[in-house]
């Protein structure tokens, strides 16, 4: 087995082993196969490295999902190339504020956007759109590329993956920079911990620009060689039409107030389905009750943050108990503390305090604000209130 730390290395081992199984399917047609990923992450690859970045640069990215998109981060991990991904509803002027701060080799855009954003992107030695077939096209000249075999870049645990910014309450935005072994830890563990299986087929309807669609859903499968059913956005109606498809959905607490006031939800409907997970934001007791009561199934709730990945989950065998986001993770160990960072006796409200494998290198150029927010024991401030059960339940 290869010691490269690279996440990549993981996910084309997968892709091997899942030869010509489905890797992503839309409206029932199959848009890209695990045997075809690597060539066509490869070629983005070339084309990216063809611009003169490299690894360690910064590729800040705003585009709508799509399979392009997710060949983009993929082509970025192999490349050892930083991935930068911004939510679409950010506003020019906020676009800004990111390219200002992550100074990236390059910026990538939706067509439709490059006009608006041109200004604010001047400084950025190379802007390419991605989708139409313009000038500036990623698109086009990856489909121009004749390059077949670009290597996965060897990368140490430590090495940034990505740069995900925080949408903090206060304050300006910070960049968390984030580890091919913080990737790899979380999606290794969740594996194991969910019970991924062969068959599986993931319910994808997430957004790709933040931790809960690119990472847990999009590594979870990934990893486990397992076809996922595209969705550009949530509709109710057409996710429970895929459920006769699919093993498993992630999504948020709006999915599933969605889905439970939603007539065709029945458990003839989710017979199929081994596993309905939720995060992002609190499920409300009266959510969990009523998908069960429609559905038959209990969702399971877990807890993360950009700075960590996954922190804590209910347990896929065992109680999954509404109001609480189960126990930290195989390898993450998680307390309640006080303002000092003394821990509290058990049932005792305070702030959720966490270190582990999953998590951050800290804050992008930012080591003051990094440093604010560890302990001198290495557990890291989550700013989170929350009571821990004497079994540890969180």
């Amino acid at each position: 087995m290869s010691d490269n730390a690279n996440i990549y290395a993981l996910i084309e081992a997968a892709a091997a082993d899942a030869g010509s199984r489905p890797c992503l399917i839309e409206g029932g047609a199959t848009l890209l196969a695990y045997d075809e990923l690597g060539g066509r992450v490869s070629k983005v690859a070339a084309t990216l490295l063809a611009t003169g970045a490299g690894p360690g640069d910064r590729l800040v990215v705003q585009v709508e999902k799509s399979p392009e998109a997710v060949l983009l981060y993929l082509a970025c991990l192999k490349t050892g190339l930083i991935h930068v991904p911004l939510n679409t509803a950010y506003t020019p002027s906020e676009v800004g504020y990111f390219l200002g701060d992550a100074e990236p080799a390059i910026f990538v855009c939706d067509p439709a956007r490059a006009a608006a954003l041109a200004g604010v992107a001047a400084a950025v030695p190379t802007m390419l759109t991605l989708g139409a077939w313009g000038e500036g096209s990623l698109s086009k000249a990856v489909a121009a590329c004749e390059a077949t075999g670009t290597s996965t870049l060897e990368r140490a645990a430590d090495d940034i993956a990505c740069i995900l910014y925080t949408s903090g309450t206060t304050g300006r935005s910070k960049g968390a920079m984030l580890s091919h072994g913080n990737l790899s830890s979380n999606a290794l563990t969740l594996k194991t911990l969910w019970g991924w299986r062969e068959g599986d087929v993931l319910l994808h309807a997430l957004p790709i620009y933040h931790v809960h669609g690119l990472f847990v859903a999009l590594h979870g499968a990934l990893l486990n060689g397992s076809t996922m059913i595209w969705h550009q956005a949530f509709d109710a109606g057409a996710v429970i039409g895929d459920f006769a498809r699919a093993t498993i959905l992630m999504g948020v607490p709006t999915f599933y107030v969605r889905l439970a006031a939603d007539p065709r939800l029945t458990p003839d409907a989710t017979a199929g389905m081994r596993l309905f997970v939720s995060g992002s934001a609190p499920l409300l007791d009266a959510t969990f009750a009523a998908f069960e009561a429609r559905s038959g199934h209990r969702i399971l709730e877990r807890y993360g943050m950009t700075e960590a990945g996954m922190i804590c989950s209910n347990p896929y065998d065992g109680e999954r108990i509404a109001g609480t986001v189960g126990y930290p993770l195989t390898g993450i160990a998680a307390r309640v503390a006080d303002e000092t960072g003394a821990e509290l006796p058990r049932g005792t409200p305070g702030v959720l305090e966490i270190k582990g494998p999953n998590l951050f290198k800290g804050y992008w150029r930012q080591p003051e604000k990094t440093a604010e927010e560890m302990r001198p024991d290495g557990y890291f401030i989550t700013g989170d209130v929350a009571t821990m059960a004497e079994d540890g339940r969180v």
